[in-house]
């Protein structure tokens, strides 16, 4: 069972490229990211027509996440984690789904950036990871195979990154961030691609400015998060670079794992 994440940066612009990556490597999930669509505008018909079923979780041109799965319907577990976007008044952003597909639960996120920082963005990433921490060890006491995906906006580590010196001063790398993360994996959980790429130098994403991607100038912020019972069935896990250098592609490339 292959269940992939790929931060899409904008659905409909990237539909053409996002349905030729579901057909040409077929995961059995695939869960999105910065979809950037209402509700109303989610293109589900578009996935029919290729065999995925979809549940989504929109907001008007901003963050937004989706479960696509193969010839199943998602079944809809949990929507949201309760917690307020930065600004007064705004409400809850749309940035986490969860769903069980084929005895598997699966949690997507679209964590906050956090920069500029310091300030209440960067507050607000932190708020969002402790609440995310409690979230988990809630779906650690089901004991049930559980892979928590998405763009955590988080570079775990020094390995992880082109260079630690242009990155120093970013959310994605500050103590606080990689902190947060680091308490994930001590729950009890295994990151997939980690575990797998010890001596890091794995990208899954590079700007759109200043050649990054033509120098390979990226960083990992894509992460597979498997509990105890899915870290026991991993047979493999990868990173679909050469999808970065289509047309008019994401700024990230997919992510994925499979299970046995």
């Amino acid at each position: 069972m292959k269940i992939a994440s790929f931060n899409i940066n904008g659905i409909k612009a990237r539909l053409p490229r996002l349905k030729e990556w579901l057909e040409e490597t077929r995961p059995a999930v695939a869960c999105l990211q910065e979809i950037k669509t209402q509700d109303e505008g989610f293109p589900a018909a578009e996935f029919e027509d290729i065999g995925y079923k979809a549940i989504w979780h929109g907001q008007k041109s901003f963050n937004g996440v989706a479960i696509l799965a193969d010839g199943v319907e998602p079944v809809e577990t949990h929507r949201g984690l309760g917690i307020d976007g930065p600004k007064e008044g705004e409400g809850e952003q749309a940035r986490y789904l969860e769903a069980e597909v084929n005895g598997v639960r699966v949690c997507n996120l679209y964590l906050p950036n956090g920069n500029p920082h310091p300030g209440p963005k960067f507050d607000y990433k932190l708020a969002w990871m402790k609440r995310l921490r409690a979230r988990m060890a809630e779906l650690s006491a089901l004991e049930q195979p559980t892979v928590v995906l998405g763009d955590f906006n988080v570079i775990p580590e020094d390995k992880d990154v082109w260079s630690v010196k242009a990155m120093a001063s970013d959310a994605l790398m500050q103590p606080e961030s990689r902190d947060a993360y680091a308490r994930l994996l001590a729950d009890g959980w295994t990151d997939a691609i980690d575990t797998l790429n010890p001596r890091g130098g794995v990208w899954t994403y590079w700007d759109y400015q200043a050649g990054a991607w033509q120098r390979d100038h990226g960083f990992r912020i894509d992460h597979l998060l498997l509990s105890p019972e899915a870290a026991d069935r991993m047979v493999a896990a990868g990173v679909d670079k050469e999808y970065r250098g289509r047309e008019k592609a994401s700024d990230h490339t997919p992510v994925w794992v499979e299970l046995k």
